[in-house]
């Protein structure tokens, strides 16, 4: 597939003494994100789609489907990848096929999924799996020369059929729009199929965190794209004693065992991280995971053969080739590699992955963190009163849009578990399911993490990367029954003094202002809640109701 893709001018080899086994795609430029406004759930009644979702009758959807369809791969070579979702063979494991004329996509889901003939036979007896349809849009007339990168922008379609556990998606053949694997079958069709098994597919990352005394946790963390998802799985913890392993950066399937724990599992193969902003200084594992074997999409090219992107270095080096092909002018005010250019690299390649990440059973889940980016308002870390107050945590995320989707960079935006472009049913719904497997996970706690708020001159006042596991460390001690957590109208927080900030150099008022809850400011903050749960109408669950007014009435207490 390599030579393939060198052929047609899809990749180029990079350095190979710099940067081993490693090439460099450069897209279309109208081909660059996921495409939500152009993803579609097209269950049989709307209602079931809910509000978050944009919604077709599936019988008009299919016959708009087989029309692009028809003639599409015209000229191509099409390919069948059978791939597992999880170890093959596993208990908790799901199988697909996906069709593509994209031997891009088939690299990449080589990568990112257990790529398998084993598949194949697993499915001749009798295994239960997902049809994955894909096409770039783009066919080839007898004679015709191609480019380097086809793709349709105009007519994109990324369409999961929940009833049918299906998947069509036409004329990209970027990331998540094309990778089928990914956010289509892992968190649209598969956060149906938890529904319907009783389980949960979620947008989070996944880690072991061992203790100074050699207690381990496994935690996991649901964050919107672009907001410290990845760095926190592949933290590198700035308090001795600690160590984190990553078991997953991006996705995890969590099953209840019938004994009041959770356990969770990575189903990829592979890590797909935002390149912008990952450098020595933010995140040296992620860093060290792509020296070799990796495939990167959309970052700019160094003189002498190898790969930068703003926040890999203090200062590009000169004579960078943009993510566009062309030389690259610093004055220009334009970035060298795309917001949301791309590195994409085996689980293997991770040096704090663990040999046994791939466990087939997954691994006891002790903690579950929501966060978000904002500036204001949310507090550095707060643990959820109870699983109920949790899940009102989860269901009211709001955070500053980045790159990585469409819309207005910066604007605030309600990401509810940090699911909004992927959840394949009623979100209500699914805030319900939640409830309905809380009463099976008595063993675990849910806490709330905002690295990002800001002071009055607008600077973070957090610092982040491997500071974070200051807060784990919190939470540890909580997950040990050690901390003595002081309550707000928001939940608990570390009590006086419980927060290690040592050789910080943070300021009193500094660390008021990373907890401060203001009345005011947060019941502005709950009629915006109140006006978003409304678009729910009669599907949003009633304990939902009663978390926003319990919320209030704390408030207006604490006012008092």
């Amino acid at each position: 597939m390599i030579e393939l893709l060198l052929a047609q001018g899809t990749i180029k080899a990079l350095n190979q003494e710099l940067r081993p086994d490693s090439y460099l795609a450069l897209t279309d430029p109208r081909d660059v994100a996921r495409v939500e406004s152009r993803t579609f759930v097209c269950s049989e009644r709307q209602d079931d789609a809910g509000p978050t979702n944009n919604w077709e009758d599936p019988s008009k959807m299919r016959k708009k489907l087989i029309d692009l369809f028809d003639g599409s791969m015209a000229g191509r070579t099409m390919y069948l990848i059978p791939f597992a979702m999880g170890p093959v063979g596993g208990p908790h494991t799901k199988y697909g096929v996906e069709i593509t004329d994209s031997p891009y996509v088939v690299l990449s889901m080589m990568i990112m999924t257990r790529v398998s003939a084993e598949v194949l036979n697993l499915i001749d007896d009798g295994a239960a799996w997902v049809p994955a349809l894909h096409s770039v849009g783009s066919p080839l007339a007898e004679d015709e020369g191609d480019v380097s990168w086809p793709c349709d922008p105009d007519n994109v379609h990324v369409v999961q059929f929940p009833e049918a556990y299906e998947i069509w998606s036409y004329g990209s053949g970027y990331g998540g729009n094309s990778l089928l694997g990914k956010k289509a079958m892992s968190l649209r069709i598969g956060s149906v199929m938890a529904r319907n098994e009783g389980w949960l597919a979620e947008h989070m990352m996944l880690i072991r965190v061992t203790a100074p005394n050699g207690d381990q946790f496994n935690i996991g963390g649901a964050f919107p794209s672009a907001c410290g998802k990845t760095n926190l799985a592949m933290l590198q913890p700035s308090l001795d004693g600690y160590r984190v392993e990553t078991l997953g950066d991006d996705i995890t399937w969590i099953f209840p065992d019938g004994n009041g724990k959770l356990f969770a599992l990575n189903p990829e193969n592979g890590l797909f991280g935002v390149a912008p902003g990952t450098g020595w200084d933010s995140n040296p594992i992620a860093m060290e995971s792509m020296r070799s074997g990796a495939l990167f999409t959309n970052v700019a090219e160094t003189a002498d053969g190898d790969v930068w992107w703003e926040g890999m270095t203090a200062h590009p080096p000169e004579n960078l080739t943009d993510w566009h092909g062309l030389p690259w002018d610093p004055s220009s005010g334009l970035p060298a590699a795309h917001p949301n250019s791309r590195f994409c690299v085996p689980m293997e390649n991770c040096p704090t992955t663990p040999s046994d990440w791939d466990a087939k059973e997954g691994f006891e889940l002790h903690a579950i963190l929501f966060g978000g980016r904002r500036a204001a308002n949310v507090p550095l870390v707060t643990e959820s009163f109870d699983w109920k107050h949790g899940v009102f945590l989860g269901a009211t995320i709001a955070s500053e849009q980045t790159a990585a989707a469409e819309g207005e960079v910066g604007a605030l935006r309600r990401d509810p578990f940090a699911m909004l472009p992927f959840c394949g049913y009623n979100m209500a719904d699914y805030w319900g399911h939640w409830l309905a497997v809380g009463e099976k996970a008595t063993q675990t706690k849910i806490f709330q993490v905002n690295w990002f708020r800001k002071n009055s001159e607008g600077k973070f006042i957090w610092p982040g990367f491997g500071e974070n596991a200051r807060v784990i460390d919190w939470i540890v001690r909580s997950l040990q029954g050690k901390s003595k957590a002081k309550a707000s109208a928001l939940g608990y927080h570390p009590g006086e003094g419980e927060l290690n900030i040592e050789g910080l150099n943070l300021l009193e008022t500094e660390m008021r202002e990373l907890f401060e809850v203001d009345a005011d400011s947060w019941l502005s903050e709950v009629a915006r809640v109140e006006e978003f749960l409304a678009g729910f109408k009669e599907r949003l669950p009633e304990e939902m109701k009663l978390q926003t007014a319990n919320l209030r009435s704390r408030l207006e207490t604490a006012d008092a």
